[in-house]
């Protein structure tokens, strides 16, 4: 346990650093790109949150789409009913709703294991699309809701492309320091353990059954500030927007950055964005690159991008302190010579 939050503060110092350059650099691109980095973080925050299911606990899920679409829809609803909302109502609604449904769900789900909880958070996320795309007087049905006036953060608009950037690069520090303090607490060591040995657990006295319908409940309200900022992003949110693909691309993000760790599925985030809004200008299918990216993974690097990185670097490490030193006179033939 030591050892494994040594391992996560020296990822997460470097992946600071990383986000910082990031930060600092995005500004300078043009709109497309700016909008391109931006979607990221959004996905970021869905991937991460999920990973607290899918990595620490152990539970892989294909319903985050649901969450997404409970936040979004929230935000766009509100954005277009109520004149002058406060972006802080649109963040508690987000927030409120996918927890109320989180915890509903979870009762449900949490009672089936392996492959059954993967069906079973289908059929939610699906039992969602569905009921958005067929509640025509609220969600507008295959129309989708266009929000044109996106609210101002503490007075100051962020409707253009480098303020809403910087507004969600903040969110996303903030629901990543929330998620590290949580995987790092006690709590976040027990569904470590759940994943791990759930019996013995059970011998130890923890309930199971409540740790992870928790971490249910936690990873489905962070999904929904995702589809919140999705919204105000796009400035329109439809049912293509949460459909399966979205729940699929979250679950690839996780598998493809590499579980268990809340750097792993950033980085898978940033790839698949990358993939889909930059690749596909100039390949029509993209989605053959991104399943071919991905067979790739499972095959090499199962651990992950950032798992297979870490390894090539011990490995790297290891040979390098293992390599014999050459005796005195060798060596100061050497010098002589050079």
């Amino acid at each position: 346990m030591g050892s494994s939050s040594f391992i996560e503060r020296r990822r997460m110092k470097y992946a600071l650093v990383v986000l910082a350059a990031v930060a600092v650099v995005t500004p300078f691109l043009d709109d497309y790109y700016q909008t391109i980095v931006t979607r990221s973080f959004i996905f970021a925050i869905m991937a991460i949150s999920l990973d607290i299911l899918m990595g620490y606990t152990g539970l892989s899920s294909l319903g985050h789409g649901a969450y997404f679409a409970f936040g979004a829809y929230s935000a766009a609803i509100l954005a277009t009913k109520v004149p002058g909302v406060s972006i802080f109502v649109l963040f508690a609604a987000a927030l409120g709703l996918s927890c109320l449904l989180a915890a509903f769900l979870g009762l449900l789900a949490i009672r089936a294991v392996g492959v059954y909880f993967l069906m079973i958070t289908l059929s939610f996320a699906m039992v969602v699309w569905g009921l958005v795309y067929r509640w025509h007087t609220v969600t507008g049905g295959d129309n989708g809701i266009a929000v044109l006036n996106i609210p101002t953060f503490l007075g100051m608009p962020i409707g253009e492309s480098t303020p809403f950037f910087f507004f969600t690069f903040g969110v996303f520090l903030c629901v990543l320091s929330v998620l590290y303090i949580l995987v790092q607490s006690p709590f976040g060591k027990s569904l470590i353990g759940i994943r791990e040995r759930e019996a013995r657990m059970k011998m130890l006295g923890y309930n199971t059954w409540l740790h992870k319908y928790l971490a249910f409940v936690i990873s489905g309200t962070f999904a929904g500030i995702s589809g919140m900022l999705w919204t105000l992003q796009n400035r329109f949110v439809g049912p293509t927007d949460v459909e399966l693909v979205t729940s699929v691309e979250a679950l690839l993000m996780v598998a493809l950055g590499g579980p268990s760790t809340l750097v792993g599925p950033i980085f898978g985030a940033f790839i698949i964005t990358f993939l889909r809004y930059w690749v596909s200008l100039y390949v029509e299918r993209w989605y053959i690159i991104l399943g071919a990216t991905y067979i790739v993974t499972v095959l090499y690097a199962r651990e992950g991008v950032l798992g297979k990185f870490e390894a090539i670097m011990a490995r790297r490490r290891s040979r390098a302190n293992s390599e014999p030193a050459l005796p005195q006179s060798q060596k100061q033939t050497t010098e002589s010579h050079t």
